[in-house]
């Protein structure tokens, strides 16, 4: 049995237990308005002690809002929230947290230049030695101990920007566990995290609400849900449409729940015929990072890149893009070498890229939608220096009809949208520059099912355009759907390159972990893919 079956078996032990148990806290008829949006609207949720609550719904069904309304960071405009039968109104997060509800974000609120043990301690009382100076060997060594009990070891000493997104984001969880909370609310937590480390988190869970800890699980991997989850709750438009048992549901159910339509529906993917070649790349290197990576991809054309955590594929796209300096090879666009010293070059010679970190790497939080959709096009919408509002206008709200962005006006802040739809705007920023290559990293990251279903078809209008696409993604349904041909990274190198026919399960992960799968079912030596990682 799987550590994650395991995780699911224990959970079936405690899920009678958690039904008698009164909420934890409770949001009754709660509503929340920003400007002329209501992001929810009289919404019931509570949750109880000893049990996995999960939240499902669209990017823009009021999830994250919901959950903000408990955690402190938003008051609700009608309704109330109760922590314990009594009804409190939180001013901010400290006032949640003093309640004994520890909230762990989809973002990764971390201070990069600050070590692990400093991040664990942020916001806490920090022990000291008794002339009053910090005593960062007790510090260093509760760090320790907290990523201990999660199963991880790495320098606590250490700035945290060094660490990987996994770590990053186990480091957060790690800071939210610190403190004796009555419930944690979880939203996209394993986003980054690998099938062993996701495994994990699930075991730490199982341990939380045996100890009566109530947990709301928010996340758009619906297998996951079913995983852990006592009740489902599910959000469509910010109204609640359905909470039930777990058991009294499918993945189908939810996903009709959710957007409307079935789950085989979701992927969409043309046969395109593929043109010239738009972008090749030959013997491209950065010692430690990737090493000799040829790469072709045509007018047409979805190539997706899979492989391992540390396999170099996030790396070898910023090289591309300019971000980071290669040190040998080069790259053509169209068949003509060009130097791509800087992202500005890149987009010159008609390459886009949408960052795998929306919100550090892809957006300006406090700018509106419109000033973030036109920053990679600023000079066409710029004279004497000054940006035409009215062009950046219809620019973004041309951007925000075609790709439906939804849940603010476009010229609201950026932080105002949900997950998904700040995802939009980074692909929109992307194409605003009418780029021929573009590179796609884990476009879905963090996207429920039905935004997926979008940027699929909105990747596979673009191939059918004559764009040549690189599809980056950790979910190899995804790759194997959308991909045209698929490049394997190992360890910084191609492993191998497939067909679309070529490419199977087993084939991409024998080639990703360099471990032989076995085709057939019950072959000699096979290793069942769910035990292989698939993640970057």
């Amino acid at each position: 049995m799987s550590a994650i079956e395991a995780s699911a078996q224990s959970r079936v032990e405690h899920r009678a237990a958690a039904a008698v148990h009164p909420p934890i806290f409770r949001l009754a008829g709660v509503t929340k308005r920003f400007g002329g949006v209501t992001a929810v609207e009289a919404v019931d949720f509570d949750l109880r002690r000893g049990e996995v609550h999960a939240q499902v719904g669209e990017n823009g069904a009021g999830k994250s809002t919901l959950v903000k309304l408990v955690g402190g960071l938003y008051v609700p405009d009608e309704g109330r929230v109760e922590v314990g039968g009594e009804v409190v109104q939180f001013s901010s997060p400290r006032d949640s947290e003093a309640a004994g509800i520890a909230m762990i974000p989809q973002e990764l609120d971390l201070f990069l230049e600050l070590s692990a043990a400093e991040n664990l301690f942020v916001g806490r009382r920090r022990p000291r030695r008794p002339w009053g100076a910090l005593d960062w060997r007790q510090m260093e060594a509760r760090a320790r101990e907290q990523l201990g009990a999660l199963g991880v070891e790495f320098d606590v000493e250490a700035p945290v920007e060094r660490l990987s997104m996994a770590n990053r984001q186990i480091m957060l969880i790690a800071k939210a566990l610190m403190g004796d909370a009555a419930a944690v609310v979880m939203d996209e937590p394993t986003s980054s995290l690998t099938e062993r480390e996701a495994a994990r988190l699930f075991r730490i869970i199982d341990e939380l609400t045996a100890r009566g800890v109530g947990v709301v699980y928010i996340s758009h991997r619906l297998g996951e849900v079913f995983m852990v989850a006592d009740r489902i709750t599910v959000l469509r438009d910010g109204q609640h449409v359905r909470t039930a048992p777990a058991s009294e549901l499918d993945s189908e159910e939810v996903v009709r729940l959710m957007v409307g339509r079935s789950l085989d529906e979701l992927f969409s993917r043309g046969g395109h015929e593929a043109g010239d070649v738009a972008l090749e790349v030959r013997g491209l290197t950065r010692t430690g990072e990737f090493e000799d990576i040829d790469l072709t991809v045509r007018h047409g054309e979805v190539v997706g890149i899979a492989g391992l955590i540390g396999a170099g594929r996030t790396e070898l796209a910023q090289t591309i893009f300019g971000v980071r300096a290669a040190e040998r090879g080069e790259v053509l666009v169209d068949g003509e070498p060009v130097e791509l010293d800087s992202p500005a070059a890149a987009m010159e010679a008609g390459i886009g890229y949408v960052p795998e970190e929306r919100q550090s790497q892809g957006l300006v939080l406090p700018f509106t939608i419109a000033a973030n959709i036109s920053l990679s096009i600023l000079g066409r919408l710029s004279r004497l220096g000054f940006v035409a509002s009215q062009r950046e206008r219809e620019t973004a709200d041309g951007f925000a009809e075609q790709l439906a962005i939804r849940g603010a006006r476009v010229s609201e802040p950026v932080s105002r949208l949900s997950g998904g739809n700040q995802q939009k705007v980074v692909l929109a920023k992307s194409l605003a520059g009418g780029p021929q290559v573009l590179l796609l990293d884990e476009p879905t990251r963090g996207v429920d099912v039905g935004a997926k279903s979008e940027i699929y078809r909105l990747i596979d209008r673009l191939a059918s355009e004559g764009r040549a696409i690189v599809l980056i993604s950790s979910e190899l349904e995804e790759v194997l759907s959308m991909a045209d041909r698929v490049l394997v990274m190992r360890e910084g190198r191609v492993s191998a390159e497939l067909s679309r026919e070529e490419a199977t399960q087993e084939r991409v992960i024998a080639a990703a972990t360099g471990v032989a799968v076995g085709e057939d079912e019950g072959a000699e030596g096979a290793a069942p893919a769910a035990s292989v990682d698939t993640e970057r």
